[in-house]
């Protein structure tokens, strides 16, 4: 049986001028999961929030945070985001010496933990650790920015972590340039969680409901799940 279809709009593509407004907006208007990417300025080349944004923010939505840390090292900030409310903490291959431990850690801390690739990383990476995590994300951008072109040659990795994952309790996650366009791709090849930003953003809240209920019917599409 096919794992759950869950969207998962990130907020790095939302109004940070009211980030709790727009976080409650997204849940209301149909999200499975929040994503909050976490940028540090040197992992990627840009700066967003830290664990006291996402403690200020988690009143405001019941549904699961997804974190998604781009930082290194990550190790001295994992129980800091499990403390702040995350329900699942991912992070990189190359964010830290000991992987399978960080990994571990994040399970100690109470939190579901996932692994992330790059587009560049590959797939050989996760192998030693798949039975460490709950989710596998594999980036279609290079991280660091909202907006990016999706590279569609991500989609033949994707098929290959499917494979890699078989009959495992683990999701397959894909973030980077998803729409409604590139969706049936990413499904088609197996991720079941969406990452969306743009997308979900575009239009105001008043558009929110609308662009999650295109997403997930171009997913349901492709999954022979919705006529």
């Amino acid at each position: 049986m096919p794992r759950p279809l869950r969207i998962a709009p990130s907020i790095l593509a939302s109004d940070f001028a009211k980030l709790g407004e727009e976080v409650r907006a997204v849940d209301e208007a149909g999200a499975d999961w929040i994503h909050i990417d976490v940028m540090d300025g040197h992992f990627v080349p840009n700066i967003t929030l830290g664990p006291d944004i996402v403690k200020a923010l988690r009143p405001h939505s019941a549904k699961p945070f997804d974190v998604h840390l781009m930082i290194a090292p990550a190790d001295p900030y994992l129980e800091a985001f499990a403390k702040a409310g995350a329900d699942l903490i991912s992070i990189h291959p190359e964010a830290g010496p000991h992987l399978h431990r960080s990994l571990q850690t994040i399970r100690a801390l109470g939190n579901k933990a996932g692994v992330v690739l790059n587009p560049g990383t590959p797939e050989a990476m996760i192998e030693p650790v798949l039975d460490m995590v709950d989710l596998v994300l594999c980036m279609a951008v290079n991280p660091g920015f909202g907006g990016q072109a999706f590279i569609g040659s991500v989609c033949d990795k994707v098929r290959r972590i499917s494979a890699m994952i078989g009959g495992r309790d683990i999701d397959l996650q894909i973030d980077g340039g998803v729409t409604t366009e590139t969706t049936p791709q990413v499904v088609a090849a197996g991720a079941n969680v969406l990452v969306a930003g743009s997308a979900v953003f575009r239009g105001g809240p008043s558009a929110y409901n609308a662009n999650i209920e295109a997403i997930r019917r171009a997913a349901e599409q492709a999954r022979g799940e919705w006529a």
